[in-house]
């Protein structure tokens, strides 16, 4: 009795035995044919097209493991236990199919069979069937579908990379929309910052009017807050400084010479849009966290380039600089929050007689702001700069930096070495030498605006002090050519205007006008309604019009009424809006070039008789074509030296190695 226990107990552990081993065989290889799926999951996942070997070798993968998992060795033992109760066809009845098969063909061949021939296969059957491999149910669905799917694998192929196409477009429609999502949203982030800067308006309306200095600081705050959009407005403004009071000038001048500078990652990002560098892998001494000058379109920085000077690398510093992100935005952006503004105007000041002015100022903005959309382009700003740098190369008077590298938004030039701020060099300057020098430096920059507009007919756009540096020998540089002003075609209109404003033509003054703005033929129409209001202007400012005795007239009236007339000519462009008149773009950026230029050579005489300005005016007006001939004559006189200078050289450095090795 106890053996038999014991036998039982043997008989049960080997059981369980068995059951924990088939536990654990399914286990692992159900696992197995998981990570099967990955070669085929990853055919079908990745961005690449599939091939037909690719795809039939990831399925040979799959089955064979499928083929070795317990489900299949059970259903081969489920279907031989189907087979042996007779519910399927088993080895018996494909024996007697095929024995029934050969006795007929025997029995119904016209020719007959020789018996040999059919105990042959008989023999040959026999064997055949003494070790039968049958196949379970599920072996043979397996081998079914594989089947079906190596036909169709070219098929398969064909439909998968037509997916990966259409996930591929759609991936990248969605990656569009959600881009322009980002705009959207990045547009409605700039449209709380700018409309959240316009609170200080109210605070402005309710200082003294006489505060001057309260005003300038809550300027100043509302265009720091306001962004790139009102800091380019404030830089124009400063332009007319010597038109607003002292302290207001003040902050203003502020953002011509900086602005607030870019973030540190908004530098890399632009380094990583443009180059997919690092700054620092481009350059040596790049501190991306201190620009050495900011302004309203980007940063300037000053690194270290690696150059090949007479075969040996040397480290040559370089100006790199770098737009701000989302400029076009911020100004779009900007436009449409002063335009909401304007038009709002119309909700809570109505007026028959406001409306007018309103509508034009709303079209002016839009004229205004469509000059500043090549200030963006920096590959544009580069060609600029590059023309104007060969024509400097034929001037000892005035240069214009290098341009070695371009881009949407980061460009690498040449760096003045010592040089200045014009006025802050000035002002560094003994007392007793400031007078001189401003004289001279207002003198030469009077001759290359009258090169640049006589020779070239081209004017810099924006040359307010903070873009005009001066190095230790004296000469001038220009930088900063985002905006250049073509004057072909536009002497005419701008003579008519100057002369009309100046001599207080009215008839004159409104040709002009009508013909530098951006609807010519509707003003037309109106010009009788026009000349009017600039007659009663005129007559308000107290200019009253040049008769043929304009000299003993001019000399009466004193340096206040020269005053009062030239404030007409910086003006009435400007106030415009009044007339229901936009000025076109062009003329519009021009006026502000002029006035730039006007402001910046008034500022050179800070602190000097009035008359002073007037007369080196005149003096450097009447010996411009002297002084023309004597710079190139210069330069040709230099060019020369240095080509003797390097010829010297040359034959040196030949003859020095020639007399050793003769040695």
């Amino acid at each position: 009795m106890a053996e038999k226990r014991k036998l039982e107990i043997i008989k049960y552990m080997g059981v369980s035995k068995e059951l924990i081993k088939d536990a654990g065989d399914f286990t692992l290889q159900s696992l197995k044919v998981s990570q099967a799926f990955f070669p085929v999951t990853r055919l079908l996942v990745q961005k690449e097209d599939v091939t037909v070997g690719q795809l039939s070798l990831a399925l040979n993968e799959l089955f064979d493991t499928l083929y070795n998992h317990p489900l299949t060795s059970h259903g081969r033992r489920f279907t031989e236990y189907l087979r042996r109760k007779n519910v399927i066809p088993n080895e018996q009845t494909t024996e007697r199919l095929i024995r029934y098969v050969v006795d007929q063909i025997v029995l119904r061949s016209p020719v007959p069979v020789p018996k040999p021939v059919v105990d042959e296969f008989w023999l040959f059957f026999n064997e055949l069937m003494k070790e039968p491999e049958l196949k379970g149910l599920f072996e043979l669905n397996l081998d079914i579908i594989r089947l079906l799917l190596a036909a169709y694998e070219p098929l398969l192929v064909e439909i998968i990379n037509l997916l990966k196409d259409a996930a591929r477009i759609n991936r990248s429609l969605v990656d569009e929309i959600v881009g322009r999502v980002r705009i959207i949203r990045g547009d409605l982030v700039i449209i709380k910052r700018q409309i959240k800067a316009l609170r200080y308006i109210k605070p402005f309306f309710q200082t003294d009017p006489k505060d001057f200095k309260s005003q300038a600081r809550i300027v100043a705050n509302m265009v720091r807050e306001f962004g790139p959009f009102f800091i380019k407005m404030a830089q124009v403004a400063a332009a007319n400084s010597d038109f607003l009071p002292r302290e207001i000038s003040r902050e203003l001048t502020v953002f011509q010479e900086d602005a607030p500078p870019m973030r540190p990652e908004e530098v890399i990002q632009a380094f990583e849009e443009v180059i997919g560098k690092a700054p620092w892998e481009c350059y040596f001494d790049f501190n991306v966290e201190q620009p050495i000058k900011s302004g309203s379109i980007g940063s300037v920085y000053l690194a270290k380039k690696p150059v090949k000077v007479h075969g040996r690398e040397v480290l040559v510093p370089v100006i790199v600089k770098i737009g701000r992100f989302g400029l076009d935005r911020e100004f779009l952006m900007g436009k449409t929050v002063l335009g909401m503004a304007i038009l709002s105007s119309h909700y809570w000041a109505p007026h028959s007689r406001i409306a007018p002015f309103l509508e034009s100022m709303h079209k002016q903005v839009d004229e205004f702001c469509s000059g500043f959309q090549q200030e963006l382009d920096f590959e544009c700003e580069a060609d600029v700069q590059r023309r104007f740098y060969k024509r400097s190369r034929f001037s000892s008077i005035w240069k214009v930096p290098d341009v070695y590298f371009a881009s949407s938004r980061i460009m690498e030039m040449e760096y003045v070495k010592d040089g200045m701020n014009i006025l802050n060099a000035i002002h560094l300057l003994p007392a007793g030498r400031r007078e001189d020098v401003s004289r001279q430096t207002a003198s030469k920059l009077l001759y290359t605006i009258l090169f640049h507009v006589f020779v070239y007919q081209e004017l810099h756009g924006d040359l307010h002090p903070g873009n005009i540096i001066i190095s230790p020998d004296g000469k001038i540089h220009l930088i900063d050519w985002a905006n250049c002003i073509n004057m072909a075609g536009k002497w005419k209109p701008m003579w008519d205007y100057l002369a009309g404003a100046l001599s207080a033509n009215a008839d004159l003054l409104t040709d002009a006008l009508i013909n530098i703005s951006s609807d010519p033929e509707y003003q037309q129409r109106r010009r009788m309604e026009i000349r009017n209001t600039l007659q009663d202007t005129l007559r308000k400012k107290n200019v009253k019009p040049l008769t043929k005795y304009f000299i003993f007239q001019l000399r009466i009236e004193g340096m206040k009424g020269l005053q009062r007339r030239f404030q007409v000519v910086m003006h009435m462009v400007s106030n415009s809006q009044q007339l229901g008149l936009t000025v076109r773009s062009e003329y519009l950026h021009l006026s502000r070039s002029l006035a730039a230029v006007v402001g910046t050579y008034i500022l050179l005489y800070e602190g000097m008789p009035r008359l002073t300005p007037v007369f080196d005016f005149f003096k450097t007006l009447s010996q411009f074509p002297y002084e023309m001939v004597k710079d190139r004559l210069e330069v040709k006189r230099a060019m020369v030296y240095r080509s003797v200078v390097n010829n010297v050289m040359s034959v040196f450095s030949f003859l020095v190695p020639e007399m050793s090795r003769r040695r």
